[in-house]
């Protein structure tokens, strides 16, 4: 019987210091759509990068504005994985260090904030391959039944995330937003990371909203912005769901990045932005703090500390064809399964192959 890792949030309370954790910039890549192929392409530069527009504090952003005769929606059949993170491994040649994890950030924040999590479990699939933890979230039961009933109101409602992006930036400095232009879910630009927590080293990539020119901001990740957009807080228990589940996520997000500042888009029910607020990433926890009942952001590192150190104690088999599954569901430990049924694997052949042959040189 296989070892499990308890999530009861007691037994993370030592102190973290959050300011230790010191994320750095590796590299980046943008993806842009091919519309003839209907496929993405990617290339190591900044082409996708684009550039935050000051924008008034009361505006009056339609978000449904386009919808959906100018929408390219992302395919959701199609699973990405790592490819683009493998991809950009070999061909910058970069080297891993003996025990980095490799993943993205949007499975690390699932882990981040499991401590405070109440409805939604994760499937993390891990494999060990040349010293390397390699990982990608794998979809639940429940979250391929959401997928399958989304119905017409929240598809709209992702387009909206979109469309505030562009009414928020601009595809050169100090230049102006194009609010009339296609939005296409499917291009992104893209930060590739290294970090440490604790003895753990982590190297993720993780899409970017925007860069902010201010002069103070001059490197990355200092200069990226992430874009989020939420209902009006119209009322005292609205203001406690937002800093008890809302903010954990977005501090998590952008914390793991390195990423400062968030800027906020508060619309009404029918899709209209009228407040924008800055939020520096730094100061989310104390905002969530008024509450005693919130979150606390040492409690989420010692838990993801806890939960790496899980993994390699347990992921022994260097094998890309073996699979570690490990499982969680709120109120229940963190479990695993074993796996060599090729359905399980993740890592591509031509990685692999990659790999290897660079290792004989």
């Amino acid at each position: 019987m296989s070892s499990t890792l308890s999530v009861i949030n007691s037994q993370y309370h030592r102190s973290f210091d959050i300011n230790d954790y010191k994320p750095l910039e590796k590299g980046t890549f943008s993806l842009e759509f091919d519309r003839e192929k209907q496929t993405g392409r990617k290339f190591s530069d900044s082409t996708k990068l684009r550039y935050l527009v000051k924008s008034s504090e009361r505006p009056n952003f339609d978000l449904r504005e386009g919808y959906p005769d100018r929408y390219i929606k992302m395919d959701r059949s199609m699973k990405e994985g790592l490819s683009h993170m493998l991809e950009w491994i070999l061909k910058e040649n970069y080297v891993l260090q003996p025990g980095t994890f490799v993943g993205r950030r949007g499975y690390l924040t699932k882990i981040l904030t499991t401590p405070y999590e109440t409805n939604e479990g994760w499937l993390l699939a891990v494999s060990l391959f040349n010293g390397t933890y390699y990982f990608r979230e794998m979809e639940t039961e429940a979250a391929r039944r959401f997928k399958e009933t989304r119905n017409a109101r929240l598809e709209e409602m992702a387009y909206w995330g979109y469309k505030f992006e562009h009414y928020m930036c601009a595809d050169e400095p100090n230049g102006k937003p194009n609010t009339k232009g296609v939005v296409n879910s499917n291009e992104g630009y893209y930060t590739v990371v290294e970090s440490k927590i604790n003895e753990h080293t982590l190297l993720f990539s993780g899409e970017v909203d925007c860069k902010n020119e201010t002069p103070l901001y001059q490197t990355a990740p200092s200069y990226y912005v992430e874009l989020k957009t939420n209902a009006k807080l119209v009322n005292q228990n609205k203001n406690y769901q937002f800093r008890r589940y809302k903010l954990l996520k977005w501090w998590a997000q952008s914390f793991l990045a390195g990423v400062p500042l968030i800027v906020a888009g508060f619309r009404t029910e029918d899709g209209i932005v009228k407040e924008t607020k800055p939020y520096k990433t730094s100061e989310i926890p104390a905002l969530a703090a008024a509450d005693s009942r919130s979150w606390k952001p040492t409690m989420c590192m010692e838990f993801i500390n806890a939960f790496l150190s899980f993994i390699k104690s347990e992921v022994t088999q260097d094998d890309p064809g073996v699979v570690y599954l490990f499982s969680w569901e709120p109120k229940d430990d963190v479990s695993y399964t074993v796996h060599r049924d090729p359905k399980y694997t993740f890592l591509h052949d031509w990685y692999v192959e990659g790999m290897t042959k660079r290792a004989r040189v």
